[in-house]
C-alpha cells in the first residue's frame, strides 16, 4: 500500500493556528489534496485528545474517522533546558500507538509541563534526552523524531539553541533516534551532504497550522507498506 502521509500537524489549541482546525476539516482537505495519512497533532492538550477519542476509532494503531480519513497518534513537544552551559530548545515529534499509551504518556508529561495551556506545551527544565528515556520506559512503541532540524530556533541543530550532532542532545539515548525532519528550512538533499546523517531516516511534513490545501500536506512523505498499521509504518520509516 502507498501512503501519502503528513505526520506533523497542530489543532486550533496550538498557539497561532486556525480556530477552524477540526477533525472535518481536516480530514476534507487532505482528501483533496491526496493525502490518505495524518498526524493527529497535538494530542497532549485534553480538549483536543476528547475530539481525537470521540471521532476517531482505533485499529492497529491507526485511527479512522467516519470517512475513512487516516490518522496516526502524534504530537510535538518543546523541550527547553540548560545544557554545557547554554540554554537549549529542542521541538521533538511524538508517536504513540494507541489512546492507551497517549494517557500514560500525557500523566507523565503533566509534571513537566502546563498541557492544556498549549497544543504545543513548553517542557520546562526537561532534557530531550530524559524525554526520550522516559517515554520508551512507559513504550517501546513510542517513538521521538527531533523536529524540523535545521530551524534556528526551536531545533536540533538550530544555531540559537540546539547542537552540533546528535550525540551531544540524545546522549546515550540516541540509539533511539531512526528518524529526523527535515522542516521547511531544509530539504533532503541539503541534508544527504551531511555524513552524519546516513543513517536517519529523513521525513518531511507540513507542521500545518491551517487546514487549506497550499498548507497542508505543502511537505509529505511517500510510504510504501505492506499492511496499513502503526507497526507496520514505523518499520517502513525505520528501513
Amino acid at each position: 500500500m502507498k501512503l501519502y502521509a503528513d505526520l506533523h500537524i497542530h489543532s486550533r489549541y496550538s498557539r497561532a493556528t486556525s480556530k477552524n482546525l477540526t477533525i472535518e476539516n481536516l480530514s476534507k482537505w487532505a482528501k483533496i489534496k491526496g493525502i490518505n495519512l495524518l498526524g493527529t497533532g497535538d494530542f497532549t492538550h485534553p480538549k483536543w485528545l476528547d475530539e481525537l477519542k470521540n471521532n476517531l476509532n482505533e485499529e492497529d494503531g491507526i485511527l479512522k474517522d467516519k470517512h475513512g480519513m487516516n490518522y496516526i497518534l502524534q504530537t510535538e513537544v518543546s523541550n527547553m533546558f540548560r545544557q554545557d552551559d547554554r540554554q537549549r530548545k529542542i521541538h521533538n515529534i511524538i508517536l504513540a500507538p494507541n489512546f492507551e499509551t497517549v494517557d500514560q504518556i500525557n500523566e507523565h508529561l503533566s509534571t513537566k509541563g502546563k498541557l492544556a495551556s498549549d497544543g504545543r506545551p513548553i517542557l520546562g527544565k526537561y532534557p530531550a534526552c530524559n524525554l526520550v528515556e522516559d517515554l520508551k520506559s512507559i513504550s517501546k512503541d513510542i517513538h521521538i523524531i527531533p523536529a524540523h532540524i535545521w530551524t534556528p530556533w526551536f531545533s536540533l541543530f538550530g544555531d540559537k539553541s540546539g547542537f552540533d550532532n546528535i550525540n551531544d542532545c540524545f546522549l546515550d539515548q540516541t540509539k533511539h533516534i531512526f528518524a529526523l525532519e527535515t522542516g521547511l528550512s531544509s530539504d533532503p538533499a541539503m541534508n544527504w551532504r551531511l555524513s552524519q546523517l546516513d543513517k536517519y531516516t529523513l521525513i518531511s511534513n507540513s507542521d500545518l497550522h491551517s487546514f487549506w490545501p497550499w498548507r497542508i500536506g505543502r511537505e509529505s512523505n511517500v510510504i510504501n507498506t505492506n499492511h496499513l498499521s502503526y507497526s507496520g509504518l514505523i518499520d517502513a520509516i525505520r528501513d
